[in-house]
């Protein structure tokens, strides 16, 4: 998918200097703002980045994002822990 926009020629040059590649730098902020709404799943995100799970939450942190783990994902992994642990002795 091919995304178009305009810039000013000045803002243009002032970004590659600031920024490299612009294309790049695009590609990664729409998929931060994705993520960071909701939008995106982290599973979603390191396919889309060819990456792993763990390579993908090291680069959100990288750009100041945190991991989206809401306290109901927490709930459900414990569940989740429990159900693969089977029943326990004591």
């Amino acid at each position: 998918m091919t995304i178009t926009f305009q810039l000013e020629d000045d803002l243009e040059r002032q970004l590659r200097r600031d920024l490299g590649d612009l294309s790049q730098a695009a590609r990664d902020a729409l998929l931060v703002e994705a993520y960071r709404m909701g939008k995106l799943s982290i599973g979603r995100l390191a396919r889309t980045l060819g990456v792993g799970v763990v390579d993908a939450d090291r680069w959100l942190a990288q750009r100041g994002v945190p991991l989206n783990y809401t306290f109901e994902d927490f709930t459900a992994d414990q569940n989740t822990l429990r159900e693969l642990r089977g029943p326990t002795s004591r």
